[in-house]
């Protein structure tokens, strides 16, 4: 029952963190869970002197599996001489002293994390989010200090690169948000979306049954919870949007206006020449 309770009060810490990490607040709450299973099934855990820090080092790593299984990966030449350089202490890590956690990461982050290999996510994740120690990820990371430090800093260099206008970034905005939408994850379309969110239809969209306009993040997650089943990824003209399909036709455009790493405004828009000229594209990964 002890046990059970430790766990308990960390579970939203370890939430945060493997949502911050992964990008994925269903997957975030498996990894989670089979924290805990393990933590259950290991025979000496009551031995365990800092369970905060045995909980993170095992939900990190949990996280940095689920990263390198992802399909595709970013893969870094660098990163591989890195482990070769500075590789791991082979000795097993003891639990980590000490872990300060921060509430919250910027969506917009969550975007160009995409950009990292999952070793350097997981580095400038703990480092620069939660302030984790450069000796605490390398343990966790089975590589030196030096080298640890070395995966932050070259993901830092990755992240300050403008996003703007880079449209694969804004891709993954518009695809994270049609899959919270169709999931009814209505926590994650309030991530995605600007306080001051704008809906607004055109004539011909209206016609058909959208809305004229919706104003607000909350009227607009509200709106799209539970909905965009049939919504497929387009471009319309350049920016990476979605249509509803009916019969294999496009009905109606959903125009996204990405700022920042967050939707501000979408555009749902049925002119027959914009539908005529829209163009099939694959969900970013």
């Amino acid at each position: 029952m002890e046990q059970t309770s430790a766990f308990e009060a960390e579970r939203p810490r370890l939430l945060r963190l493997a949502g911050q990490i992964l990008g994925d607040h269903a997957e975030a709450q498996d990894v989670v869970q089979t924290a805990w299973l393990r933590l259950h099934g290991t025979p000496d855990a009551a031995d365990i002197a800092n369970l905060p820090g045995w909980l993170t080092t095992v939900t990190v790593r949990l996280c940095l599996d689920r990263l390198r299984a992802r399909v595709p990966q970013p893969v870094d030449p660098q990163e591989t001489q890195d482990a070769v350089d500075g590789g791991g202490s082979g000795a097993a890590p003891d639990p980590v002293d000490e872990v300060v956690l921060a509430d919250t990461v910027g969506v917009a982050l969550q975007v160009v994390l995409d950009r990292l290999t999952p070793s350097e996510r997981v580095a400038f994740v703990l480092h620069d989010t939660f302030g984790v120690d450069f000796t605490t990820i390398a343990q966790i990371l089975d590589r030196t200090p030096p080298a640890a430090r070395k995966l932050a800093s070259r993901a830092r260099g990755k992240v300050r690169q403008p996003v703007e206008p880079d449209r694969q970034a804004d891709a993954v905005v518009v695809d994270a948000f049609l899959a919270a939408a169709r999931h009814g994850d209505f926590a994650r379309l309030l991530q995605l979306l600007a306080p001051d969110a704008l809906v607004v239809g055109d004539a011909a969209a209206v016609a058909v049954g959208t809305p004229a306009r919706i104003e607000g993040r909350e009227a607009v997650a509200r709106m799209f919870d539970g909905g965009a089943a049939s919504a497929l990824p387009v471009l319309v003209g350049d920016r990476p949007g979605a249509a509803w399909f009916l019969r294999g036709r496009p009905q109606v455009a959903f125009d996204f206006t990405v700022r920042d790493g967050v939707v501000q405004r979408i555009d749902f828009r049925a002119e027959p020449d914009l539908l005529a000229g829209l163009v099939r594209r694959t969900r970013s990964p």
